[in-house]
């Protein structure tokens, strides 16, 4: 890549994944939209159909009108081919299908335990880590191979133990981890100004946050707006609001299968002084069951819902169908932005900006001083041309940092039994899961996984079979 006329060009991407119907059409809508850059995406896909619809999507969205940013899509054959001498390598896989996902998340409920997401921990989180860290090795070897000086991103979960497999793999790699859920509770906290300061519009950036945690059990434990502390402003708003919670406006949480009313944030401020930064779907899966999951009846009543893989696989078809039309020239992607800030960072390491966003790496730099360096964490950092400075977060506190360890020591134990193809280690890691421990006995979890990973045999190696 080169820089000319105030513009990046020649620069050179290749996704994995790359026949996604959903997060490559925000990539692709978020790259047409900056003005800046340019080059090629190479797109990879073990579903070489699908990565070939989206060439033809991506093609279509790069020669519209509207169009800021132009590159050239092409599907490749081989994730070699994709990766050699790209620039960044971004990664954005479902490990397995929605068959698999749908025991994942719905086969534990006949034991009583209900998962809410069922892709980071959990059953799910360790039925669909032990699919993805086989993958996840794959993929480290060949960026070491074919693109060892490109920046690769990561939008896979489970978050935390894919970066670990490819920092364990190649430890040498540029890798980091991009989530959202951050900018939701941002958002969160904007509304709780706009309400309480009585002003409008405020930018979602400019509520200032110190984020540290793992990913998906985030916490804040500072946050202010143009110089003003927001933690009294939001425990005002907690107290005022614990029953009813935040409902963002036209978003009411019982419309949507992915909305929540935010109390169970509002309730882990209460009990750990700390601003949860998560869904509130991924962060009750994180405590004991008993909290927020102990049933659907106990889950409606903190006011979010049980993601149901049924919902995804009809959401799916849906896309499937979009996918089509959108090919067929019969619809257009809408060209606005998506509120990522993926493109903004790729745009960052290039040299074009200078950046502070939150981003999952190992805590090398001991950006989290009471993690150890090997832990995969979430604070901010500084993204600026080939350069990411991990901002020093401080520590957790040790109540919050106790919820954390059983599921740090988790993704060690699950990337080993992935590797090893080892069921005890695995059992181990489910039997101490909090959705799992004290509900059912280790007879039962045995039972449970045996069947689990029977039923996902397909996609795993065969020392599992």
């Amino acid at each position: 890549m080169h820089y000319s006329n105030n513009k990046m060009k020649n620069i050179k991407i290749a996704y994995i994944g790359g026949g996604s119907r959903g997060w490559a059409w925000t990539f692709m809508t978020d790259l047409s939209m900056e003005p800046q850059m340019e080059g090629t995406i190479c797109l990879y896909d073990i579903d070489a159909e699908a990565a070939k619809t989206n060439s033809i999507i991506g093609n279509e969205v790069s020669q519209s009108a509207d169009t800021l940013g132009h590159w050239s899509y092409t599907m490749v054959e081989t994730i070699g081919e994709a990766l050699k001498d790209a620039d960044f390598v971004v990664i954005s896989i479902l490990p397995g299908t929605f068959d698999e996902m749908e025991v994942d998340v719905h086969y534990p409920e006949k034991y009583g335990i209900y998962q809410s997401v069922g892709d980071t921990v959990g059953p799910g989180g360790l039925m669909r880590g032990l699919r993805t860290i086989p993958m996840y090795v794959d993929i480290a070897k060949a960026i070491k191979r074919f693109a060892p000086n490109a920046w690769v991103i990561n939008y896979t979960n489970p978050m935390s133990v894919c970066m670990k497999t490819l920092y364990k793999v190649f430890p040498e790699i540029k890798a980091f981890g991009c989530c959202h859920e951050v900018f939701g509770t941002q958002k969160v906290l904007k509304g709780i100004c706009e309400e309480k300061l009585g002003i409008e519009e405020i930018d979602r950036r400019e509520i200032v946050v110190n984020v540290l945690g793992i990913n998906h059990f985030t916490w804040f434990d500072r946050a202010s707006y143009k110089g003003i502390d927001l933690f009294p402003l939001y425990k005002e708003y907690v107290d005022e609001h614990k029953e009813e919670g935040f409902e963002e406006v036209d978003n009411n949480w019982a419309n949507s299968t992915f909305e929540c009313a935010h109390i169970v944030k509002f309730d882990l401020f209460n009990r750990y002084g700390l601003i949860a930064a998560a869904g509130d779907r991924h962060l009750a899966e994180f405590m004991p069951y008993s909290d927020y999951l102990k049933d659907p009846e106990t889950v409606a009543s903190w006011k979010f819902s049980l993601t149901t893989v049924e919902w995804r696989k009809k959401d799916y078809q849906k896309r499937l169908d979009r996918a089509k039309k959108l090919a067929a020239k019969e619809e257009s992607l809408d060209l606005k932005p998506s509120g990522e800030e993926g493109i903004l960072l790729i745009k960052a390491l290039c040299g074009l900006e200078r950046v502070i966003s939150n981003v999952n790496i190992p805590n090398t730099f001991g950006q989290i001083s009471n993690f150890d360096a090997s832990v995969i964490v979430e604070t901010n950092a500084v993204f600026e041309k080939d350069a990411i400075r991990p901002i020093f977060a401080g520590q957790v506190p040790e109540n919050i940092k106790a919820l954390m360890q059983v599921h740090i020591d988790n993704q060690e134990l699950l990337y080993e039994a992935a590797r090893e193809c080892d069921f005890e280690k695995a059992l181990k890691a489910l039997m101490q899961d909090p959705l799992v421990k004290n509900k059912i006995s280790e007879t039962e979890g045995r039972e449970m996984l045996t069947v689990m990973i029977a039923r996902t045999k397909t996609y795993l190696p065969d020392g599992w079979k």
